[in-house]
Formats: C-alpha cells, structure tokens, sequence
C-alpha cells in the first residue's frame, strides 16, 4: 500500500506539473499573439494617421503614460507657488490661478451631459466633462479635429439619414452610375470615364450618397476637420482638451461632447501663459 501511494502521488505530482507548464505556455502565447496584433494595428492605425484610436489603443494596452484614469487617481493639491487651472462645470468657468491670485479667468462651454445611442448596436457615448485632476499635456496651433464615429451617428440621427462605412478599396455605387472611393489621401468621385473628382466635406457638410451619412477612413482628407477646434488646443489626454471653437455663441452652456470651449482670443491668451505640465481641476 505504501508503495501504490507513492506511485499515485508521484503521478499526481506529475499531472500537476504538466499543468502548470500548459499554462505557462498558453500565457505565454497569448502574450505574443496580444504584442503581434498590438504591433500590427499601431502600424494600421500610424498608416491611416488614427492618432485618437492610437492614443485609445496604447490607454488600453497600459503604455498611455497620461491615463485618465490614472491622472483622476493621483488627485494632488497644486504644488507650492505653481499656477495652475481651475474649472467649473456647474458656473462654466474656467480660473487660472497662483495661490489666491487669479490671473486670468472667462467663461467655458461644457459636456452635455447626454447619451448617444446607436440603433441596432450597443455603442452608445455619453457626453460628459471629467471631473477631478489633469494636466495639459501638448500645446496645438490652428488644430484639425478627426470626427470620431459618434459624430457620424449623431449627424445621422439628427438628419434622418442611414450610415454606410467606406473602407479603403471599397466602392460605393451612385445613381448617375459613378462609384465613390478612396484614392491615396482623398474620398473621390470616379465617373465612368475614370475621372477622379475629390469630394468636399465638413462640419455640417458631411458626405451623403444614397439616404447615408459616409463615415470616410481615417486619414483621409475628409475625415480632417479645420477650424472646429478654433485657433488653439491644450491637450489633456485621452481625447479631452482645453480648445476654442467657431461657435462662440455656444460659450457659457452645458453643450461639448466633453471637451472645454472656449472663445478664439481666449484659449491663445492661454496657450500664451499656460505651459505643458500645468494641473487642471475640473469640479
């Protein structure tokens, strides 16, 4: 009997064993299939100029140095002597302070506060300002805006229209017999002579073929918006941004998608004053 038990539990210790090492080898290789398809769509991603989806896949991949989630965490008071911003989501104001001086103050525009639903599918977006400590991160001149797919859907929606996805290499068929495609960095018109026409699009001037909204590729010309941002940008990661805007009027109401607007003259004064590394508190 002592013997049997000696053979079973050394054949038990061996199963284990092999166990363990199956599992060993499985991480292992899930590891490698996860940095082989990391590598393969930030080269996608770099390609196509994606720089929101490639900030969201490097967050999500845990080398984002600048985390929301990790920035909101930290929550430190002010350092000694060190200005920094101030932002009320409730009074859409915004402070830049000193100790108890207030060196520049004005009005902001800020989320909505509403919910984007996509019919037919569980994304859904909700349009909030974050509260609690950031940084600006990177300063921005005249900056473009790439539409995310939310601003497609929310143009749809309020337009009555369908949404069609164009790829690269796909082509999509139009009444008069034309095909609309993609050729290098533009959405074009192809005529049935061959005739490549590149087509306008904007905020507010979106392309519409067949009763759908065209959501373009990334890093297409048009899926590149000027002047929507305004005249500066101070980036505090994860998409979220002090900016101006071309809608001044919208300034002092609860109406972003969750950045902060503020008018042209005065997101340059900040650009101006403020410097990379400068805590923002949003409450």
């Amino acid at each position: 009997m002592p013997t049997i038990f000696r053979r079973g539990g050394s054949i038990i210790w061996a199963l284990i064993g092999s166990v363990v090492l199956i599992g060993i080898a499985s991480t292992m290789l899930f590891a490698d299939t996860l940095a082989i398809r990391y590598e393969r769509d930030v080269s996608r991603i770099v390609f196509n100029d994606n720089v929101e989806m490639l900030t969201d896949l490097k967050r999500r991949a845990g080398v984002e140095t600048d985390s929301l989630t990790q920035v909101l965490a930290a929550n430190p008071e002010p350092s000694e002597g060190k200005p920094y911003l101030v932002v009320s989501i409730e009074e859409h104001r915004l402070w830049y302070k000193q100790r108890d001086s207030v060196l520049f103050t004005t009005e902001v525009a800020t989320g909505s506060g509403k919910v984007l639903e996509q019919a037919g599918d569980d994304s859904h977006w909700k349009f909030e300002t974050p509260r609690g400590r950031l940084t600006v991160v990177s300063k921005e001149e005249d900056p473009v805006w790439i539409p995310p797919d939310w601003h497609f859907v929310e143009q749809a929606q309020k337009r009555g229209l369908g949404i069609v996805r164009l790829s690269r290499g796909q082509n999509l068929l139009v009444a008069d017999g034309s095909t609309i495609t993609v050729a290098g960095s533009d959405v074009v018109k192809r005529s049935s002579d061959g005739r490549l026409t590149p087509l306008d699009a904007g905020e507010d001037r979106e392309l519409v073929s067949g009763g759908n909204i065209i959501i373009p590729p990334f890093g297409t010309n048009q899926r590149k918006y000027k002047g929507v941002l305004g005249t500066h940008r101070l980036n505090l990661g994860d998409g979220y941004a002090l900016h101006g805007t071309n809608k001044p009027e919208t300034i002092g109401r609860s109406v972003s998608h969750g950045c902060v607007r503020l008018r042209n003259e005065d997101i340059a004064r900040l650009y101006q004053i403020v410097p990379i590394g400068t805590p923002v508190f949003i409450y």
